[in-house]
Order: structure tokens, then C-alpha cells, then sequence
């Protein structure tokens, strides 16, 4: 009888993971195919979004030197201009699968945690693209001459382009990333001011990573993480305070 128990109870446990893998499955082709109509749409908009990049390079004019390049290279941004405007659907996604199993606490925490992350990323991206990025341009297109030309290539031109700002959008999470950890307990501003000259160093092995490989992107990257990472400080810190509040009353 005690092994028909086990058994019907290793049943429930089996299918109850069955169901999560389905839903997940289900998630992502929804996610996939989301994505994959917002590719086609932005790849009829191709154009229009090749200028936006080129923008803050003005009179700049890009070349491709095998026959599929420009082709194959519309279609990767066409695809990348999907993925990022339907950034807030996959994350909502991706919340609806995990909030069944978090706690009540837990729940109010996350919708505005993702919420937040979406709008410091496409923040970081439009901070990238207006203030940093036309003066890495300026810098670049500075060394050209009448003997030395600059001529991009558009799948190079598109790679540095969307690196450089999905890397400064990504950057922006640091703030984000504090407030979570000290939350929950896991990061003090103690700590945090204590170790700030190891973050200095950190914060800019982080800008080599995420930029293209050249000093000046890294220095212009390094230069906001920095004021990130005090507000992330200042954002903890204020966490702390609220949960001392928290367990004042408590006591009381």
C-alpha cells in the first residue's frame, strides 16, 4: 500500500514537471514567433533604420564586398530590431512562467524589477546612441585623409553599431542589479563603498568586454558605469533603511 502511495505520488511530481516543460514550450513559440513577425516587419523598415544607425555618422556611406552581404546583413538587423522591440514581451514571458512558483513578497518584487530593467536598457541604448556614440564616430572618422579613406562595410558598420549600444544598455542594469542584491541582504552599501576602487577596475574590464576593442569607446563606457554604480550604492543603502524601518515595527 505504501509503495502504491510513493508511486502515485512520484505520478503527480512526474506530470506536474511534464505540464512546466509544456509551458515552456509553449512560452517560447510564442516568443519565437513574436519575434519572428516583428522581424519580417522591421525588415519592410530596413532602410529607414540603416539611417538611423548611420545618423550620427552623417554624409558616411557604407559598402559590401561579397554579393550576399548587404542581404544577409539587412536580414540581421531586421532580426535584431525585432528581438529588441518585442524585449518586453519575452520578459513578460519569461515573468509568467516563473510567478506561479514565487512567494507572495517575491511577486510584488519582480513585476517592477522587470519593468525597470526594460526601461534602463532601451535608457542606456538612447543615452549610447545620442551622447557617446557620435563622438566615438567623430573620433574614429578623424584619422581620414585624402590618402587614407574611411569605407565601412555594413555588416562591420552594423556590428560595431549594435554592440556598442546593446553593450550600454546592458551596462545600465548595474543600478538594477544593486537594488536586487541588497533586497534581499546579499549586498550592503558598506561593502560597496568599502570595495569601490576594486570596482573601478572591474567596471572597466567590464567596458573592454562589452565595447568594440579600442581605449576611447572603453574610457566613454567606463565614465557612466562609474555614476551607475554610485546610484546602485545609493539604492541599497536606501533598501537597508527601509528594512531597519521594517523591523522596528516589527518589534513593536
Amino acid at each position: 500500500m505504501f509503495a502504491r502511495k510513493k508511486e502515485h505520488r512520484q505520478a503527480n511530481v512526474d506530470m506536474s514537471v511534464l505540464d512546466h516543460l509544456d509551458e515552456l514550450r509553449k512560452r517560447i513559440i510564442i516568443i519565437a514567433v513574436v519575434i519572428f513577425a516583428a522581424t519580417l516587419i522591421s525588415f519592410f523598415f530596413v532602410n529607414n533604420i540603416l539611417d538611423i544607425l548611420i545618423k550620427p555618422a552623417k554624409e558616411l556611406e557604407l559598402i559590401y564586398t561579397t554579393p550576399a552581404e548587404a542581404f544577409m546583413s539587412q536580414i540581421r538587423l531586421s532580426f535584431i530590431a525585432g528581438a529588441l522591440l518585442t524585449l518586453p514581451l519575452t520578459l513578460y514571458q519569461v515573468m509568467a512562467f516563473i510567478m506561479p512558483g514565487l512567494r507572495n513578497a517575491e511577486k510584488k518584487v519582480v513585476a517592477p524589477l522587470i519593468i525597470a530593467m526594460i526601461l534602463l536598457f532601451f535608457l542606456g541604448m538612447l543615452f549610447g546612441y545620442y551622447f557617446v556614440f557620435p563622438i566615438i564616430l567623430k573620433f574614429f572618422l578623424g584619422f581620414a585623409t585624402e590618402q587614407l579613406m574611411p569605407f565601412f562595410t555594413i555588416s562591420a558598420y552594423i556590428s560595431f553599431t549594435v554592440s556598442f549600444l546593446v553593450g550600454f544598455g546592458g551596462a545600465f542594469q548595474l543600478p538594477i542589479v544593486f537594488w536586487f542584491l541588497g533586497y534581499f541582504g546579499i549586498l550592503s552599501s558598506k561593502f560597496l563603498r568599502k570595495n569601490r576602487k576594486y570596482a573601478i577596475l572591474v567596471i572597466f574590464i567590464l567596458a573592454a568586454i562589452l565595447t568594440p576593442p579600442d581605449v576611447f569607446s572603453q574610457i566613454l563606457m567606463a565614465i557612466p558605469l562609474l555614476a551607475l554604480y554610485e546610484v546602485g550604492t545609493i539604492l541599497v543603502q536606501l533598501t537597508e533603511r527601509r528594512r531597519a524601518k521594517l523591523e522596528k515595527v516589527e518589534e513593536l
